[in-house]
């Protein structure tokens, strides 16, 4: 048996922001945001909206388009929690009525989908459930410096949710083996310093009163980055293919994460994919970091891209430094437009 794809749902805040928006701000310009990053606009929560309630709303989609009313377990999957204590997942299983079913958060930052299917199946697998709703959900633009040039222009907020159940290897909705890894002698690569144990621990505990201002928020090493991700996502996703036994020919889509459209592109390149097989929305959603995945699956399903049967191939690279694939076999499935 196997988890399978059964459901899927998406959610972006209505707020738009376009790079001439940020030009106002920033020293920057449109052109230079696009031919850099590959991304024109992106969705942005608005004051009173957070990561949970993203969640909840991608969840419901989730939920009706498989045509459920209930799960055995939630798994939220994000980088911008509502609070250190406790995790989003079970006032969200509460606000979607799910009742006291096992519910947590799983960081991993970028990879958080990958890595949350990874688990969703593995609870699948181990009997402890039947049914998972997994949601990718982020409102991490709340933890970029809105007067950093570098990071404000790359993310967007959003929720991505997919519903998964017991099922057989064969069946469209298939997920197939994965690949999983992480290099935490690169983790400086992208941090945000303060607000943890280890900075709290460091100034005994007097919180903001010893901390700089930009320690609350994203650093990034952007050019270490772009080379890791590319030779992680390779490897990964070459892995998998080797595991399921498909060749590149084989691939309907390669949906991988929309950090970068170069990474994207470079990644398909060196996987010797065609352009025309490459899934891409980064220029409508930015980096939504763990809802970037299901966002793009949704988006795609949505518009009638995506054929029951058709052979998905899922990358991602996040920090930590982490990265994940695995491979799908597409079901037949309905799905919201989230625009």
């Amino acid at each position: 048996m196997t988890a399978v794809l059964t459901g899927i749902g998406g959610f972006l805040p209505p707020r738009v922001v376009t790079n001439d928006d940020l030009s106002r701000t920033l020293d920057t310009t449109d052109e230079w945001i696009r031919t850099r990053t590959g991304i024109r606009e992106r969705r942005v929560v608005a004051d009173g909206q957070s990561t949970g309630g993203l969640a909840v709303a991608a969840g419901a989609r989730a939920l009706r388009s498989a045509g459920v009313a209930g799960v055995d377990a939630v798994v939220v999957a994000t980088t911008s929690p509502e609070r250190l204590c406790p995790a989003v997942a079970p006032e969200v299983a509460a606000r979607l009525d799910l009742g006291t079913v096992a519910a947590f958060d799983l960081t991993s930052a970028c990879s958080g989908f990958l890595y949350g299917l990874a688990t969703a199946s593995g609870l699948i697998d181990s009997g402890t459930a039947d049914t998972v709703l997994l949601i990718g959900s982020e409102a991490f633009t709340t933890l970029v410096n809105q007067r950093d040039r570098t990071t404000a222009p790359i993310f967007g907020d959003g929720a991505g949710a997919v519903v998964l159940r017991r099922g057989e290897p064969e069946e469209p909705g298939a997920l197939g083996p994965f690949d999983l890894g992480s290099d935490g002698a690169l983790a400086d690569l992208l941090a945000i310093p303060a607000g943890g144990s280890r900075q709290r621990s460091a100034d005994g505990g007097l919180g903001h009163d010893t901390v700089a201002t930009a320690d609350w928020y994203l650093r990034m090493e952007g050019r270490p980055l772009y080379t890791q991700a590319v030779a992680r996502m390779t490897q990964s996703a070459q892995t998998v293919l080797k595991r399921v036994d498909w060749s590149v020919a084989d691939v309907d889509w390669f949906v991988g994460h929309q950090a970068n459209i170069r990474i994207v592109r470079a990644v398909a390149e060196e996987l010797e994919l065609p352009e025309e097989r490459v899934a891409v929305n980064i220029d409508r959603v930015g980096n939504a970091l763990a809802a970037s995945v299901p966002l793009l699956l949704n988006d795609y399903a949505a518009r009638g891209l995506l054929a029951a049967g058709q052979r998905v191939l899922l990358s991602a690279f996040g920090a930590g430094l982490s990265w994940g694939s695995t491979t799908l076999l597409w079901p037949d499935v309905e799905a919201e437009s989230v625009n």
